[in-house]
């Protein structure tokens, strides 16, 4: 199945959404049941819903005002691919701010859920009065 980029967009705009809102169900829906996420190219990846909420709810507790911005995607057969941003603020110091340049690609499964998604992203650390904060 190849997807298209239209849809591949309205994939990408729901997982923007849900990230951003922090909400798990709608988040875990837009992955298959034993889907892989990739957060850190050099760790192991999460595996299946569970993990999934496990992730959005740290991410709940640890960021305030998280931003992210899907800057442009690309489709290849069942793969989208994109470049994206994100900033937010860490709640153990709400001055400061932590941005992101990322890169991602997500294999789509037939069902038009996630099957494996990789990120890999650049961190700036902002800390509170510095600059770019």
């Amino acid at each position: 199945m190849s997807i298209t980029y239209a849809v591949a967009h309205d994939l990408l705009e729901a997982w923007r959404d849900a990230r951003m809102t922090y909400d798990g169900d709608r988040f875990t829906e837009l992955f298959a049941e034993h889907a892989e996420v990739t957060l850190d190219p050099f760790g192991p990846p999460l595996a299946g819903h569970n993990d999934l909420r496990a992730y959005l709810l740290e991410a709940a507790e640890a960021e305030r005002y998280f931003d992210l911005a899907i800057e442009r995607h690309w489709v290849a057969g069942e793969t989208v691919l994109a470049a994206w941003h994100a900033s937010w603020n860490p709640v153990a110091d709400q001055a400061a701010k932590v941005r992101q340049a990322g890169f991602l690609s997500a294999d789509v499964g037939e069902d038009g859920r996630i099957t494996r998604l990789k990120l890999w992203a650049v961190t700036r650390e902002h800390p509170a009065g510095g600059e770019g904060a």
